[in-house]
């Protein structure tokens, strides 16, 4: 039996599989405040012909503040470098993940960007959050690519 998983990411999950259905890799995210979403995205890169246009980064510009250390990001696959930067500039409070990232991750791999003693915020971690689910559209996803 599987454990329940938050309607968060159930939530990010949904967007993730949207993103495939568009060709995009897929990977989504919601942020929550107060316990209700306000923002929300899935990976655009293609879409928008913008490598920035991740999940997360596109998330925190939806979400129309400077600051968002009231809130909670909830992403299905480890963030990279690049939208971890984003996070700890956002100044949000948690960041909940699901699917570990080897090779391009910088949360618990890579850079680890969150234990460098020159990071100006770190969130609360939390990984592994339907990791399994998240990696399953990963793998599904790339395979039918190669």
């Amino acid at each position: 039996m599987s454990t329940p998983i938050s309607p968060f990411m159930a939530r990010a999950l949904a967007l993730a599989r949207a993103a495939a259905e568009a060709g995009e890799a897929p990977v989504g995210a919601a942020l929550v405040r107060d316990g209700a979403i306000i923002a929300e995205a899935a990976n655009a890169m293609r879409a928008l012909g913008d490598p920035t246009a991740h999940a997360e980064i596109l998330t925190i510009r939806a979400a129309g503040r400077e600051r968002l250390e009231d809130c909670d990001l909830w992403v299905t696959l480890e963030p990279c470098a690049m939208c971890a930067g984003a996070i700890a500039h956002a100044r949000i409070r948690r960041l909940y993940w699901g699917a570990p990232d080897s090779k391009g991750g910088a949360v618990e791999h890579g850079p680890r960007l969150f234990h460098q003693p020159t990071t100006h915020h770190r969130p609360e971690l939390y990984g592994g959050i339907g990791a399994d689910e998240s990696a399953a559209l990963l793998r599904t996803f790339f395979a039918a690519r190669r």
